[in-house]
C-alpha cells in the first residue's frame, strides 16, 4: 500500500478517535496505567526528519493525557484513546525509531497527569474538553498539511 494511502488511514483513525466527544464522567481514580509498548529492542537508530513527526508527536501526547484523564473520570470508553494510538501506529507503520518517539509521546502524555491528577477535578475535565479539541485541530491540519 502507498504511503500516501497508509497516511490517509492514520489520519482518519485520529480524527475519528478525537471525535468521539471531550465529556467526562464522574470522579473513578486507581485505575492502572494502560500504555501503548514499543516493539522489541533493537539498535537505536534516528527518527526520521519527515515533516510530519512533530505535529503526529503531539497528537500521541494528547491522546496519552486524553486516555488517562477520561479513565480518571470515569469514561467507560477511556481505552479507546490506547486503542486509536495503537492504530495510528499500524496504519503508519513508522520506522523503529518514529515508532518510539510516538510512543514516547503517548507515555509522557499519560504520565504527565497521571503525576498531577489523583481524582477527577473540575480542572481535569476542562483538560479534556480542550485536549479534544486540540486533538481534533492537529488532526485536521495534519490532514491538510500532509494527506494529500
Amino acid at each position: 500500500m502507498a504511503v500516501a494511502d497508509n497516511f490517509r488511514r492514520l489520519l482518519g483513525t485520529a480524527f475519528i478517535a478525537l471525535a468521539l466527544g471531550s465529556g467526562a464522567a464522574s470522579a473513578q481514580g486507581g485505575k492502572p496505567p494502560a500504555e501503548v509498548t514499543p516493539a522489541a529492542e533493537e539498535p537505536a537508530a534516528k527518527p526520521s526528519n519527515a515533516p510530519y513527526m512533530k505535529p503526529l508527536s503531539r497528537l500521541a501526547t494528547v491522546l496519552g493525557s486524553l486516555h488517562f484523564l477520561r479513565g480518571l473520570c470515569g469514561d467507560a470508553n477511556a481505552d479507546v484513546w490506547r486503542e486509536k494510538m495503537n492504530a495510528i501506529l499500524e496504519a503508519q507503520a513508522p520506522g523503529e525509531a518514529d515508532r518510539r518517539t510516538l510512543v514516547a509521546h503517548f507515555n509522557q502524555g499519560y504520565r504527565s497527569f497521571e503525576s498531577t491528577y489523583r481524582k477527577c477535578t473540575p480542572a481535569a475535565t476542562v483538560a479534556v474538553e480542550r485536549y479534544a479539541k486540540e486533538g481534533a485541530d492537529l488532526s485536521r491540519e495534519i490532514s491538510a498539511r500532509y494527506g494529500s
